[in-house]
């Protein structure tokens, strides 16, 4: 309670001097918002909002949407206790560590940067896949925070993202109907009886996959493969001799002169802050065998922490009010991310808020929006002025992806970059109109040089390159040069936000 008196203390003076100078408000607001992280941050360590009505399989006492339908339920049992066995995939301090950063971003002191897979797949798992997917995140980490000149967390759709909700149950070739494949961890892609199975076993194998990606992860990002002094081995080398890769090269090139000045001038580069970086996990928590089974007490804050991921999010098709899913995720300690589309009211909004983060805590929430630009600029700003009436602390994230598919006349899923770009901007449009933070992005991109998505700015995809290398399992994914030159144009955006001049001077903006 001394902190906290003292910390009050200070803000009255600070706020004091606002006065004279009659800039209040954002100083105001700042400082509520400081007490507010302060007591909140404590308080949520005692214990669990819910904790009278939660326990890690509470959930299976509501509606469950997008469930499989395995044939057998004890053998369901067999394998999740087996799993509940197992070592955590993530620990409850390193979850804690990123509701803090997450937390800060909130309040417009950073900016979260999510991407991998559309839906990880047994038979692609290598440590090469990985590395050039972990690659790229560094590259557009380094893009936004060097051209932003905000902190960027960095988390990875990956080591975990196995299964998918799908809009049919079953899927018709030729006549045939078989169950929809819905992930590796459920079934399988195969268009055979055998293959679409719903199969428990599958969820041994999600564990062990997830277990070695997070092991290879730990090793890039802490073993010294983050070194920023190496940030020009970063590049890939199917965009190294394209024009992302060149503007990449001499972004690079400007970090490495302030590098040097730095080390000129006695700051020590080779410490952990150059050297390391955090990189957190998550995926859609969808399968709630699975997840029940990795959720852990905390020996230190006797919260529940779903150990399968640092961070989890509720998609569309799960986020009912009153089922499941949602009530699963009310119970754990992990920061949770909510999606919603131009259907959501501010009203379900704020219930929503009521149910997974009742008392407020910073961090704890981001709100990951997919609209597509049209429907955005329309439905957003609502949204927004509902949260602000209510005084709640949400993370704005943009999902400028899922919104804008479209099948193409030969049968292609596809993702029109353009249209990508034009729901970044209305994103970024609407929270300049508000005076909101827009604090995020979310991506389906891989390291891969794969033709999923149409168009690009720098080096454009056809309708017709698209069955040269269209390799994803479920969804189209932008490929790592479509990736860069999105952190270019967000980049330069926020770069606009604070007056800052341009990156570079030709026209390359957003």
């Amino acid at each position: 309670m001394k902190v906290l008196f003292i910390l009050i203390v200070l803000i009255i003076i600070n706020i004091s001097k606002s006065f004279l100078n009659n800039k209040i408000n954002n100083k105001l607001i700042k400082s509520l918002k400081l007490i507010n992280l302060y007591a909140t941050s404590t308080q949520s360590k005692q214990s669990n909002s819910n904790s009278e009505l939660w326990t890690p399989s509470s959930w299976k006492n509501y509606p469950v949407k997008q469930a499989p339908k395995y044939p057998d339920e004890a053998h369901v049992d067999e394998v999740t206790n087996q799993i509940s066995k197992f070592s955590p995939l993530v620990f409850a301090g390193e979850v804690r560590t990123l509701q803090e950063e997450l937390a800060k971003a909130s309040m417009g002191q950073g900016f979260l940067l999510m991407g991998g897979d559309c839906a990880e797949a047994f038979n692609e798992f290598s440590v090469n896949h990985i590395r050039d997917t972990f690659r790229v995140i560094l590259q557009m980490a380094l893009i936004l925070t060097y051209g932003g000149g905000v902190p960027v967390i960095k988390i990875g759709r990956m080591a975990g993202q196995f299964a998918k909700p799908r809009s049919d149950p079953d899927e018709v070739k030729d006549g045939v109907a078989l169950p929809s494949y819905r992930g590796d961890i459920i079934n399988g892609e195969d268009f055979t009886p055998e293959s679409r199975i719903h199969n428990p076993d599958r969820m041994l194998l999600a564990y062990h996959q997830s277990s070695q990606t997070l092991n290879i992860l730990r090793a890039f990002s802490m073993g010294g493969y983050a070194d920023i002094s190496r940030l020009h081995a970063w590049n890939l080398d199917f965009v190294d001799n394209l024009p992302a890769g060149n503007r990449y090269r001499e972004l690079a090139s400007k970090v490495d002169e302030s590098l040097r000045f730095m080390k000129a001038i006695g700051v020590d580069v080779r410490s952990p802050t150059f050297t390391q970086c955090n990189f957190y996990t998550a995926h859609e928590c969808l399968l709630l065998p699975y997840e029940q089974a990795l959720t852990r007490q905390d020996s230190i804050t006797d919260r529940w922490y779903d150990c399968s991921a640092h961070m989890l999010w509720v998609g569309e098709r799960t986020r009912q009010l009153g089922h499941a899913h949602l009530h699963f995720v009310s119970g754990v300690g992990n920061p949770i991310g909510i999606k919603v589309s131009e259907k959501a009211t501010p009203e379900e909004l704020i219930e929503l808020l009521d149910i997974v983060n009742p008392d407020n805590i910073p961090g704890r929430v981001t709100i990951i929006v997919r609209m597509g630009a049209e429907k955005l600029r329309e439905k957003l700003p609502a949204l927004i002025r509902a949260v602000q009436r209510e005084g709640r602390i949400v993370l704005w994230c943009s999902d400028p992806v899922h919104g804008n598919t479209i099948k193409t006349e030969s049968g292609y899923k596809t993702r029109p970059f353009e249209r990508i770009l034009d729901e970044l901007k209305a994103f970024f449009e609407v929270h300049a109109d508000m005076g909101t933070h827009p604090g995020g992005v979310h991506l389906e991109m891989t390291g891969k040089d794969v033709t999923e998505c149409i168009g690009g700015n720098i080096s454009e995809v056809l309708l017709g390159d698209l069955d040269k290398r269209y390799l994803t399992h479920c969804d189209p994914r932008l490929n790592g040069n479509q990736a860069l030159e999105i952190a270019f144009l967000v980049a330069e955006r926020l770069r606009k936000l604070q007056g800052l001049q341009p990156l570079f001077n030709e026209n390359f903006a957003m």
